[in-house]
């Protein structure tokens, strides 16, 4: 959705601007004054619709060809450790991530589980709890001017801000494998460019004109506090900059790949090298009900690509020491192939994969039985997996937030993963 300024703008219109907080720009949280900041940055790359473990991390080739599937298990860097054929890149990486092949989890509903695993905390009616990016964007706040938490290429639910409100929401980039591809949180009226807004004077004037009605309203009181400011960081050329994925090389954004994942990845490296915090990238098509093995042998390749050219780029750039890559989606896919060629939603165990920041290298933690289907060795828990993101990014996960009724814990239940903390 683009910003736009018309003088015929209504009250509605008005209104759902600053509901938006300039359609994502999360004001009060983006110029909040800064404070000690925290250096750890964070990736998201995560499988909408949730990873078949064991067409990828976890084969079982000694099981039955209706468990199994055709995909061949390959050799990794880690002597005894099989990938499937679909994951090359990263197996041949292993040894530079940690392996979670024990994750479990009693939910198997998309909206619901994509709400747990993105905020660590099951979702309950009355209560929306804010995803690991709002905590992040209320607890460290933005950094060189940008916003602290972005998603590409579109808004979800599970990534917003729950009770915290929308000042801590997802700025979101829009797809950046768009050839003209432009943010899509920041917006102009049509046929205007940057330069010719910053040169016109009377544009803010008339966007002051159009405020001043509803200057007084409850849910547009922080407006006026923010709005010129809130311009600059559209216009600053430090953001604009990070965004624009055409400085990138050629044959870099070919080694990540050139899909929504790859180019996403690429994004995000770009971003937090320019100092936003948390960035998440969703891949989609992973919910295969139907013909499971024809859709994977095309998007997993494109994962693999994406989250290995990740890792290498960040190692190369010296920044992997201070980035945590998650690999991570709602839960995983029956054990069985059903009727129609497909796998249904498994949450009984799935896998989710770790690197940088200081998490081990080449570290699996878990065993899943002889079909996938359970963990039988150290079962991780959702809670557990947040409480140690939260630990990586130096947020402490029992510090409680302001709740609608009553002082909420950003993570109430989980252990953190001694393994991956070292």
């Amino acid at each position: 959705m683009e910003l736009r300024f018309h003088r015929d703008l209504s009250r509605r219109r008005l209104l759902r601007v600053g509901a938006l907080a300039f359609s994502g720009l999360n004001l009060p949280s983006l110029l909040r004054a800064a404070g000690a900041r925290r250096d750890v940055s964070c990736i998201v790359l995560f499988q909408d619709g949730g990873c078949c473990q064991l067409s990828s991390w976890d084969p079982k080739p000694e099981a039955p060809p209706e468990i199994r599937g055709s995909f061949k298990p390959i050799p990794t860097a880690l002597p005894g450790i099989h990938f499937t054929e679909l994951v090359p890149r990263m197996a041949g990486i292993a040894n530079k991530f940690t392996l979670i092949r024990s994750m479990t989890s009693d939910v198997a509903i998309h909206d619901v589980g994509r709400k747990y695993m993105m905020s660590g905390t099951k979702p309950r009616n009355e209560l929306q709890h804010p995803s690991f990016g709002s905590v992040v964007s209320r607890e460290l706040g933005p950094r060189n001017g940008l916003p602290p938490y972005v998603v590409i290429p579109d808004r979800k639910d599970a990534g917003e801000a729950g009770f915290l409100g929308s000042a801590y929401d997802q700025f979101v980039a829009g797809d950046p494998k768009a050839k003209d591809y432009r943010v899509k949180d920041v917006g102009l009226p049509d046929g205007t460019t940057l330069e010719e807004a910053l040169s016109n004077k009377k544009l803010l004037e008339a966007v002051d004109r159009e405020f001043e009605a509803t200057a007084k309203s409850p849910l547009m009181g922080a407006m006026d506090e923010f709005y010129q400011k809130a311009f600059d960081l559209v216009a600053s050329p430090d953001t604009r900059k990070a965004f624009d994925i055409h400085q990138e090389p050629e044959k870099l954004r070919d080694r990540y790949g050139r899909g929504t994942v790859g180019q996403g990845a690429l994004l995000s490296r770009r971003l937090v090298e320019a100092g936003v915090r948390l960035s998440s990238v969703y891949h989609g098509g992973y919910d295969t009900h139907t013909s499971h093995e024809p859709g994977y042998a095309k998007l997993l390749p494109d994962f693999d690509q994406a989250f290995t050219a990740l890792v290498e780029d960040l190692e190369e750039r010296g920044m992997l020491a201070t980035t945590l890559v998650l690999g991570i989606g709602e839960f995983g896919r029956t054990p069985k192939l059903n009727p129609q060629g497909g796998r249904d939603h498994w949450p009984g165990v799935f896998s989710v994969v770790m690197a940088g920041a200081g998490v081990p290298r080449g570290l699996v933690i878990g065993k899943s039985d002889a079909n996938a289907s359970a963990p039988i060795e150290r079962p991780v828990r959702i809670e557990d997996l947040a409480a140690t993101v939260y630990r990586i990014l130096g947020i402490d996960a029992h510090k409680p937030l302001p709740g609608p009724n009553r002082p909420v814990l950003i993570n109430k239940d989980g252990v953190p993963i001694q393994e991956v903390l070292g």
